[in-house]
């Protein structure tokens, strides 16, 4: 059955070159034809999905399959024997396992959402085709990044999905706006790609191959052998976790994500609903291969260890760097979502932050893992990975409701909002429910996934202080993300419509409000999954499984204690909203009101002056880069060429003398002498007979002498 995963890219791949090339031809239909790609991938992974759980994926006694695409690099035979060991072997494979079929099918089954509301939103857009195309590729890129089966793989769809971002956020490039958003974007996620860039080959390097699988089997040889140590791992964890932070928009990468909103809504809600955004925390996920590295499930040396921690190869300080990541973008993003007026803009700093919140549960989820040793603990890991599916519904809900207000008032604006919930009445009630689930308030998605989190961080307060300041951090976040949320509801559907042409005002059509109504029907259903599987950590799991019914936390007092307070302080916070914005019993105007609290709401506003500082460090960066380059060209490159080209000018005059005081002065004295001697000897030819005679007569006599010395006198000396 597995064999069949290759349709799952295949048929988004086909649409996005059917659409491509042809589209043109067929404008009013190519978004349907890349809505019905997706519903095929879709069909597929829900098919995998029911056979694993068929399996036995509830309680962890499925086994990982596989599907294989391509041998790219084949391997070198080391084992001749019957059971053949391929060193070296670069292959891509799908990999189906509990996390990657859930991914799989909620990835498909949002962009058909999305797909199909796009239908309606871009309807009377130009370059519906090129839309359509690059959609259908992002959603490859999606599907191939959470069903790899390696890192180089994964590095791959990964950056498929950053170029189509680009083009994609960009699509009006028409607009300075998006064309300057979408450069960002791509400009800022590549400093996070380089480090991921370099982590892989780093990996390939120690482990000498990509696979997940293989990596676990040789680390307890390799970290035995002294090949690989708690530091080694770390540097590999932080790494990957670097191209986390640029993906995920996690501190100090963050930036590039609230000018993405350019791009039309249905790119926003792609890029934060499904795994865009997301891929930072799904790679922070496959990274606690370092980050926990545990004995493989077969580990013959002894079995008794299996899945358990290799306590002294845990990287402690890159576990504290990642929860201290999350823990601080959570409230700094926050913040800022309380001052801004852009629909759109508080969606996304709100995106940034409940990232982040996934970012805290799996470094939380790691520390606690990391001391549990012999019983590795696997909750922050399934409670990020279950914010993370919860987040996709309520936030792809938020962000395509935010469409529909758009698409019936023409700005972003929420002081030019007001008023809409009589004229947009499913619009209001989906997007009250998508505000609910994302303040965490029961008994809807948002609080069992964010509530377990700030449990696990509370938890390892016990081995480490700082978690306790991380859940402080957590709670302040939960009450803010309340009150931007409700402020959010209240100046857009509440009070009087402050914008132009009120008369205009119109609910979407049906292809717009059904994803929706089916998304809001996620938002408040998806929580209640783990009462199913008996605790989604008994689904989708690190290392064991881990059955748990979803309300036995509660039987214990702390946990309540800790609900509760989560609890008081999202109510807080819809409280303070309704009294400020709805109500208007405390003015907003409390907020502006001193010095300090006007330059506060002002450096909010600016998003604390990061945006143009990371301007001018890039700007200044690149012209300091420049001009050291410059100089370098100048001073070292241009000197040892033109030290070069005087060394062999001062060769060439050297040779120049030699040559014309040694090679031409011989030459020229051979010639010479030459001369000489045959003008001496020309005075010997004068034609006269009796000359010659004369020199025959005189060698003869000297030849005569010669003989005569030979035989007769020097036999005489010699005997004497």
């Amino acid at each position: 059955m597995f064999e069949l995963g290759w349709i799952i890219l295949a048929a988004p791949l086909l649409a996005f070159l059917v659409v491509g090339l042809f589209g043109r031809w067929f404008k009013e239909y190519c978004g349907w034809v890349v809505v019905g790609s997706f519903v095929a991938a879709f069909a597929v992974s829900l098919l995998l999905l029911v056979t694993g759980l068929q399996g036995g994926m509830i309680g962890g006694t499925f086994e990982t399959q596989h599907a294989p695409l391509v041998v790219w690099v084949p391997g070198v035979d080391v084992d001749p024997g019957p059971n053949v060991t391929l060193q070296g072997e670069i292959a891509f494979r799908m990999q189906f396992d509990n996390l990657s079929l859930v991914m799989l099918t909620l990835v498909s089954f949002l962009a058909i959402l999305i797909a199909t509301y796009s239908v309606g939103y871009m309807a009377h857009e130009e370059g519906k085709p090129r839309f359509f195309a690059e959609i259908a590729l992002f959603v490859t890129g999606m599907l191939g990044t959470v069903s790899a089966d390696n890192f180089l793989q994964l590095l791959i769809f990964w950056e498929i999905m950053g170029l189509c971002s680009y083009l994609l956020i960009g699509f009006w490039y028409h607009k300075p706006e998006a064309a300057s958003a979408a450069k960002k974007a791509f400009m800022v996620t590549r400093i996070g790609d380089l480090l991921f860039l370099v982590g892989v080959i780093a990996i390939f390097a120690i482990f000498g191959t990509f696979e997940f699988e293989k990596i676990r089997e040789e680390m307890p040889a390799l970290g035995l052998a002294g090949s690989v140590t708690p530091e080694l791992l770390g540097l590999l964890a932080l790494l990957l976790f670097g191209g986390a932070v640029g993906k995920s928009a996690q501190f100090p990468l963050h930036f590039w994500l609230p000018d993405a909103m350019e791009g039309p809504t249905p790119v926003s809600a792609l890029i934060h609903a499904a795994t865009m955004v997301k891929a930072g925390v799904f790679l922070v996920a496959k990274s606690f291969l370092f980050l926990v590295p545990t004995y493989p499930h077969e580990y013959l040396p002894d079995p008794s260890v299996a899945g358990h921690v290799i306590e002294y190869l845990v990287p402690w300080n890159a576990i504290l760097v990642v929860a201290a990541i999350g823990g601080f973008t959570a409230i700094f993003a926050a913040s800022m979502a309380l001052a801004h007026y852009d629909i759109k803009r508080v969606l996304a700093y709100s995106t940034i932050s409940q990232l982040a919140y996934m970012i805290l549960g799996l470094g939380a989820g790691a520390w606690l893992m990391a001391h549990a040793g012999g019983d590795p603990q696997t909750a922050g890991y399934t409670a990020a990975l279950f914010h993370l599916m919860n987040h996709a519904f309520f936030k792809a809900l938020l962000f395509l409701a935010a469409g529909s207000v758009i698409h019936a008032v023409h700005t972003n604006d929420m002081r030019s909002m007001g008023g809409l919930r009589k004229h947009l009445p499913w619009t209001y009630r989906t997007m009250l429910i998508g505000s609910l689930a994302l303040a965490g308030i029961p008994p809807l998605s948002g609080f069992w996934s964010k509530d377990e989190i700030l449990a696990v961080t509370f938890e390892n307060g016990a081995s480490h202080p700082g978690f306790y300041l991380l859940y402080v951090f957590g709670i302040l976040t939960a009450f803010m993300t309340a009150f931007y949320s409700f402020r959010l509801i209240f100046m857009t559907f509440h009070g009087e419509y402050r914008g132009a042409h009120p008369e205009k005002l119109h609910e979407s059509p049906w292809v717009m409000v059904g994803p929706l109504v089916v998304l809001m029907g996620f938002s408040v259903l998806s929580g209640i999954l783990p009462f199913f599987t008996n605790g989604w950590g008994n689904l989708v799991f690190y290392g064991h499984p881990h059955a748990e019914f979803p309300t036995e936390p509660f039987t214990h007092v702390t946990t309540l204690v800790l609900a509760v307070i989560s609890i008081l302080a999202a109510v807080g916070g819809v409280v303070l909203a309704y009294l400020v914005y709805d109500k208007r019993r405390i003015p907003a105007a409390v907020f502006t009101a001193t010095e300090s609290r006007r330059g506060m709401h002002t450096a909010l506003l600016n998003r604390y002056y990061i945006d143009p500082a990371a301007d001018r460090v890039g700007r200044d960066g690149y012209l300091w880069i420049a001009r050291g380059l410059d100089w370098l060209d100048r001073k070292v490159v241009d000197g040892a060429v033109n030290g070069l080209a005087w060394l062999g000018e001062a060769t060439a005059r050297a040779s120049d003398w030699f040559d014309r005081t040694y090679i031409d002065g011989v030459v020229n004295r051979v010639s010479l002498d030459t001369i000489r001697g045959s003008l001496t000897l020309r005075r010997i030819q004068t034609g006269r007979v009796q000359n010659y005679g004369g020199m025959i007569a005189i060698g003869m006599a000297l030849l005569i002498l010669a003989v005569f010395i030979a035989k007769v006198v020097a036999p005489l000396f010699g005997g004497g």
